[in-house]
Parts: structure tokens; sequence; C-alpha cells
């Protein structure tokens, strides 16, 4: 099973980059963990507008076989132990791909969020960006040494 992180944004920033590419080095390989920046849409007055614009943005990376997850304020505040059970659960359903997703500013378009597999949140406060993305990959690191060994987790 691979994962895929999508995510709206302007680019990088240097801080999250190496906190990122440190958990994403030491993930196993049959994971195959990538990230797809996504261009934000210009906000012209509309936000339903951009929310669509930018879930039509991240349809665009999921495939058949995949299953979306998308990173949201009100979605459901897992343990780590709760995240692996959704990671376990998608490699016994024969999931080729889990996407996990951050939306933009203005959050999920409602019918992506209808769409998705499992929403999570990450916190019960809002999370930068940037930050929400470096706690996923450690979460996720976290998670495959539960499932697939190692003691980080303790």
């Amino acid at each position: 099973m691979k994962l895929l992180l999508a995510r709206v944004g302007k680019g990088r920033t240097r801080w999250a980059d190496l906190a990122t590419e440190d958990y994403t080095r030491r993930l196993p390989r049959h994971l195959g963990y990538a990230e797809e920046l996504l261009r934000p849409e210009t906000f012209r007055g509309d936000e339903n507008a951009v929310r669509t614009a930018e879930g039509d943005r991240i349809r665009s990376v999921i495939r058949g076989g995949d299953r979306l997850v998308l990173l949201e304020e009100r979605g459901k505040l897992a343990t780590t132990q709760e995240l692996a059970g959704w990671l376990d659960e998608a490699a016994h359903l024969g999931t080729r791909r889990v996407v996990f997703a951050i939306g933009g500013p203005y959050g999920h378009d409602p019918s992506l969020r209808r769409e998705a597999w499992k929403q999570l949140a990450l916190s019960g406060m809002v999370l930068n960006h940037e930050l929400a993305r470096v706690v996923l990959v450690e979460q996720i690191y976290r998670v495959s040494t539960l499932l697939w060994g190692g003691a980080y987790h303790h």
C-alpha cells in the first residue's frame, strides 16, 4: 500500500521540509510515501468557489482503488492506535493507496467531505498547514512502527 499527501498550498517552508524529510526517511519502503503540492485557488470573493476548485484539484490526484482521508478540523480526533487501525484496515481491504488531503485556508468542499473514506482531526486546535503536514508524517511513522515493528512508539 502507498501513501500520498495531497495538499493545497503556496509552497514549502524549510523547517517543515526538514522535519518531513526526516520522518519520511524513516518510513518503511513498502509505504511509498509521496507528496503532491496543489496550487491554491485565487480568492475572488466567493469562498464556495474556492473550495470547489481546490476540491477538484484534490480529486485530480485520486485514482481508482484509492481511499481518501481528509485532514479536517471537524474530523475524528483519532488516537495513534486508531490511525494504525485505519491503515491496517485499508491494507486488508486491498487499498492501493491512501490519499491524505490538506485543503486550502477555506477548508474542504462539502462534496469532497461526503466522498472521503475518513475525516481526521490532528488536534482540537486549528493547525498551520505546514505544521499539520509535519504532525501527519510523524504520526504515519509512529503508526508504521506499531504495524510493522520498531521501538519509536514507546
